[in-house]
């Protein structure tokens, strides 16, 4: 009968677990809707003001007139990593902080060690990653998530771009999970600073903008604009994820937890049995030896 208590108390652990997970699933699928909306609806604007600036920069003095596009070797490296608060979604958090040791161990081991790359983390999980690793972390955000709105972002976006003004740093390099379905996260780097010039291979298409007041002020008010909108979407693509990641890794646990109830329920209902014949078949002794 001690075998039959423990798998009951198995029995118990495991329903609790399910309804757990199931219950986090559906939270999750509640805030992936929301977050999809969000990506969704700002998609088309981010890539309709990327497309006008590309345009523009066809034509701009990169070096006097875009201060965000110095033209030299990068010395300094900001790697921004973009992770979760919480954890139960996958792969989601490990993708992330790989990519970045990645991206250290083959294209900056140098500055990293003459201390010249440094990390800046969103998100808890990956905070406490890059503190365990030793490397050189010039900050975090782990409440922004918690909030996320554009007028959050906006503060920490400036300083990150004010730093690469002052050349604090040369090269500014974001790390994230592109919310692609609730399936599907695609593990992002991106070179947000300096701004990519145009290949020269690529088709140029001349535009003729009528710029009001100047063509100097426009740069200056969209080219800022265009990197904060561009820093935003990427926390808004790696929430999306995030709740894709964790709606689906839930969704698994609740199956797998489903599963398992099964297979306990029939170890159960054979250990039952067993102990019901064996019950019988001691009765069934004794009163033969009674006859005896």
């Amino acid at each position: 009968m001690g075998n039959l208590k423990e798998i009951r108390t198995r029995i118990t652990s495991v329903k609790s677990t399910r309804q757990i997970t199931n219950a986090m699933k559906m939270v999750s699928a509640a805030k992936l809707k929301k977050a999809q909306d969000a990506v969704i609806n700002l998609r088309p604007y981010a890539g309709k003001l990327h497309q006008i600036l590309f345009h523009i920069n066809q034509s701009i003095d990169y070096e006097e007139e875009n201060i965000y596009s110095r033209i030299e070797i990068p010395e300094k490296i900001l790697i921004v990593a973009v992770t979760s608060n919480k954890g139960l979604c996958g792969a989601f958090n490990a993708n992330v902080t790989k990519q970045v040791l990645s991206i250290i161990n083959e294209d900056y081991v140098g500055e990293n060690k003459e201390g010249n790359l440094s990390v800046f983390s969103i998100g808890k999980k990956g905070t406490e990653f890059f503190k365990t690793k030793g490397l050189k972390l010039l900050g975090f955000d782990n409440d922004l998530l918690d909030n996320l709105k554009f007028e959050n972002a906006v503060p920490l976006i400036e300083d990150i771009m004010q730093k690469y003004v002052k050349k604090e740093f040369d090269k500014v390099i974001l790390v994230y999970n592109k919310f692609k379905n609730a399936v599907v996260q695609v593990l992002t780097t991106d070179q947000y600073l300096p701004i990519e010039l145009p290949q020269l291979e690529d088709e140029i298409v001349n535009f003729d903008y009528i710029f009001e007041p100047t063509k100097q002020y426009i740069i200056q008010e969209l080219i800022p604009k265009s990197l904060k909108i561009q820093f935003y979407e990427a926390i808004l693509e790696s929430l999306a994820a995030e709740h894709g990641a964790r709606m689906t890794a839930m969704h698994k646990a609740t199956d797998n937890a489903t599963s398992l109830l099964r297979e306990l329920q029939l170890t159960y209902n054979k250990a039952r049995q067993a102990a019901i014949t064996n019950e019988i078949s001691e009765i069934v002794g004794g009163a033969e030896a009674l006859k005896g």
